[in-house]
């Protein structure tokens, strides 16, 4: 224990003297929360909708009132066609509605009217967003001018949205970006330390004592355990207390489960960097394992039931899809025991087996 205790003594001393695992573990976490907050948005957005009046009815000019009220678009009335299809061409209106001249006409009686939306299909968001937009006001508009009670219902829906009742995307993307941001400091952290041992030459120093390989790994592992615990606390302090997400899980269970997919994430850094043993190609390889999986393979921004086959089951060996879909139960729906055991599982799992290659693939002697 002298000589673990010695040595975690060492890696610690290393840490406080390094600014840059400061910088990753605390700086980094930072910038990428707020760019995850004030950068990203997946809620609706702001249009430019074109409108085209040919009829002159009141009531289709309370209709383009309509339009313009509405927050998320800002309209344009034309009397031209052409030059309004030529703004959609150009990319300065993103859709546009045409009101033919016997609109009210057709109400009037009884009928079915038509309202053509144009939108632009280079953008397949913006496209569906200003289909829906337009839809949305219609709709509200026939109910205020009665238009709708001409046809008796059948069907009365009535809509409850659970645990985000607000629909902002934030309350589930910053969680899921702790996934990101822990990835990149549990992998960074380790896979810089033993490929910078080799390349200072402290390795044979450390090899040339009595320490063996256990307490090299389990030294490692402790020293920027604590520091990536911090980190987490952190990055959950930022997410509550600053940023206002409202928490409804347990604070012991995500510490439990942060910790564990924590040193999953050590596990593949510590591997990483015994592999190779080279800080730049470390770094490199590192970033491709943490940050893209994270953020495209983790359910964070795609769902993974939609992936192709061959990316649904590659995601079956990244432990950020399993912490993602931990992390964002925690905030929003609260402890749900089914979803906390089977991702601790596979997590627990995952770990062993890093925790394992690293132990075997850990030197403790030089190579002729």
């Amino acid at each position: 224990m002298k000589i673990l205790w010695a040595f975690i003594k060492k890696e610690f001393l290393q840490i406080f003297r390094d600014p840059s695992s400061i910088l990753i573990a605390f700086i980094l976490p930072t910038l990428l929360s707020l760019i995850y907050m004030y950068g990203i948005n997946v809620d609706s957005v702001n249009i430019n909708l074109g409108l085209k009046l040919d009829d002159a009815n009141p009531r289709v000019v309370s209709l383009a009132r309509s339009f313009s009220n509405n927050q998320y678009i800002r309209t344009k009335v034309y009397d031209d066609k052409d030059a309004m299809y030529s703004d959609i061409v150009n990319s300065k209106l993103q859709g546009a509605v045409i009101v033919p001249n016997d609109f009210t006409v057709t109400l009037n009686n009884g009928r079915t009217a038509q309202i053509l939306v144009i939108t632009d299909g280079s953008e397949t968001n913006t496209a569906n967003y200003v289909q829906s937009y337009a839809s949305g006001v219609i709709y509200q508009w026939l109910e205020t001018t009665g238009y709708s009670k001409q046809q008796v219902s059948l069907i009365d829906p009535q809509l409850r949205i659970w645990y985000n009742e607000k629909l902002d995307s934030h309350y589930f993307i910053l969680p899921g970006s702790l996934a990101v941001t822990l990835s990149l400091v549990g992998i960074l952290l380790t896979a810089l330390v033993v490929a910078r041992e080799w390349e200072r030459g402290t390795m044979e120093a450390l090899l040339s004592t009595r320490l063996s390989r256990l307490h090299f790994v389990a030294g490692k592992y402790f020293s920027y355990y604590i520091l990536g615990i911090c980190s987490l606390l952190f990055n959950v302090f930022l997410c509550i207390a600053v940023f206002d997400l409202p928490f409804r899980g347990s604070y012991i269970i995500l510490f439990l489960v942060g910790s564990l997919f924590l040193l999953t994430c050590m596990g593949i850094g510590l591997l990483v960097s015994t592999i190779f043993k080279n800080q730049f190609l470390a770094c490199q390889i590192s970033l491709v394992m943490g940050f893209l999986p994270a953020l495209l393979l983790s359910g964070l921004m795609f769902p993974i039931s939609s992936m192709p086959a061959f990316f649904r089951y590659l995601t079956a060996v990244l432990p950020q899809r399993y912490f993602v879909s931990f992390i964002e139960s925690e905030f929003l729906a609260g402890t749900i025991s089914d979803i906390v055991l089977i991702n601790t599982v596979y997590l627990s799992c995952l770990c062993l087996v890093l925790l394992f290659l690293v132990y075997k693939n850990t030197l403790v002697r030089l190579e002729k």
